[in-house]
């Protein structure tokens, strides 16, 4: 794989002697790692640039769910769509499809400029602490991108220094899943160690990433390296563990109220546990609400809810409050008069929204409610007998309204492994539909097959990963 990215900045020095002579212009110079790397300033800036290749449409802005819950049986792109996410709909996707190939380079670049900071921060002096979670920051960020490029892709090269035009190793090959998951489970266990409590990071700050989102993230990685071929024998005992240690942290609550997890009026709020920030101008906005909301609503209708999903995926009916307010076939337009429309998912919501590309709205990587949820998934992997494997899922449960004694799930009503991982995706598609999620958990809990057979869709074993970019095979033969 070749780096075609190319990061330089022009700064133009003026000196002004006195007032005698005239403004002089210096040449100009780039910024290189050895001219660069000075100080603490320098580092928050190289940090910045980490978190900011997350922001792109190409990136977590679009391209997130389009690969994930739209490649699922939740969502489907919309008849008419582009090819690439109508091949991803119907698992018909090629290795030119451009939003694989998005998906597979926005990952390196995010990589690229994380292995920067890996490499060229610890020289600088200053602040040990503050230096040690900047590091911190930038590993996670790493291997939060090799742990997407793992489920998606399996075997991609392994790059963990800076890659320069003189670098003899241009055309790396792929590594080995098991090394793979290695590097991902150091880089999370430092940034575990280095970066800030979530309640110690100033407010100014938020966003930055937490020693409980690194603990978080290494739960889900533990547990999809446990159904791996890599799948080590304490894989689901060290999830539990990192799943409690976030449960236990102090930083992170449940809302009582599901709505304003989502609402872009109460950001920052207890139930995240990492998110991608989008705001408004001068900063960086999010397209969700025009791809989700149909045209009545001012979207673009690019994206609908799988009708079963809609019919059938809420047996509660209104009881689960997540039914009401995630997802829709009702929208009133500009004259208030209420319109029948296809299912869309209608979960994220921003008061200030000028039916534009650019909402307030985060992209949530990480809640709690998911943490809870994989720490039933971990307990179930260690005993499927134990009762206590119930108890995070029931809480997700009755916050969500559910909290009568018959909806609670239990040995009874539940009583096999398979019945209850059958649940537990059920739960999870309620919680997180909409949230990147669905893809990803079929497969590690091997249903994607018949997930998608539900909805009319056959994926042949061709299908169940993505394939390197064609672009990307074109320029590197050892892949």
């Amino acid at each position: 794989m070749k780096i075609r990215i190319l990061m330089a900045v022009a700064i133009i020095a003026f000196s002004l002697t006195s007032c005698k002579k005239f403004l002089a212009e210096q040449p100009y110079s780039f910024l290189t790692p050895t001219n660069f790397y000075k100080n603490q300033g320098d580092a928050v800036a190289a940090l910045n640039g980490v978190f900011s290749t997350m922001q792109p449409q190409t990136f977590y802005q679009r391209t997130v769910y389009t690969v994930s819950d739209n490649a699922s049986d939740l969502m489907y792109a919309a008849p008419g769509s582009s090819t690439d996410r109508n091949s991803l709909t119907n698992h018909t996707f090629a290795a030119v499809n451009g939003e694989i190939a998005n998906w597979y380079i926005n990952d390196y670049k995010m990589i690229k400029n994380a292995n920067d900071v890996i490499k060229y921060v610890p020289p600088i002096s200053m602040d040990a602490v503050e230096k040690a979670n900047i590091i911190g920051n930038a590993r996670f960020l790493r291997g939060l991108g090799y742990f997407n490029l793992l489920t998606a892709f399996g075997q991609v090269p392994l790059i963990t220094e800076p890659v320069t035009a003189t670098d003899p190793n241009l055309y790396p090959k792929k590594a080995s899943i098991a090394a793979l998951y290695d590097q991902v489970v150091a880089d999370l266990q430092f940034a575990e160690a280095n970066c800030y409590v979530e309640k110690n990071i100033a407010a100014a700050n938020k966003g930055r990433v937490s020693s409980g989102a690194a603990a978080a993230l290494l739960a889900k990685v533990f547990l999809t390296r446990a159904k791996s071929d890599a799948a080590k024998a304490t894989d689901s005992q060290d999830a539990l563990t990192e799943c409690n240690k976030v449960i236990n942290d102090g930083s992170y609550s449940l809302l009582s109220d599901y709505a304003s997890i989502f609402s872009s009026d109460n950001k920052y709020n207890k139930e995240i546990v990492f998110a991608v920030r989008f705001g408004t101008a001068p900063n960086v906005g999010n397209i969700i609400l025009r791809m989700f909301y149909p045209t009545v609503l001012g979207g673009y209708g690019s994206f609908f809810a799988q009708n079963n999903f809609f019919n059938n995926g809420f047996p509660d009916g209104t009881r689960d409050v997540r039914k009401t307010y995630s997802i829709s076939n009702q929208a009133v337009d500009s004259k208030g008069v209420t319109q029948t429309v296809t299912p869309f998912i209608y979960k994220f919501r921003d008061s200030q929204w000028k039916q534009d590309n650019n909402s307030r709205s985060d992209w949530f990587v990480l809640r709690l409610a998911e943490v809870y949820l994989l720490q039933a998934e971990a307990m179930n992997n260690i005993n499927p007998a134990d009762p206590n494997k119930f108890s995070g899922i029931n809480i997700v449960r009755a916050r969500a309204g559910l909290s009568l004694p018959t909806d609670q799930l239990n040995l009874t009503n539940t009583p096999t492994g398979d019945a209850f991982i059958n649940a537990l995706l059920a739960e999870r598609a309620r919680e997180l539909c909409g949230e990147g999620q669905r893809r990803w958990d079929l497969l590690r809990l091997g249903k994607l097959k018949a997930a998608m057979a539900v909805v009319g869709v056959t994926v042949d074993d061709n299908h169940l990963l993505f394939p390197i970019p064609q672009s990307e095979k074109d320029a590197n033969p050892n892949l």
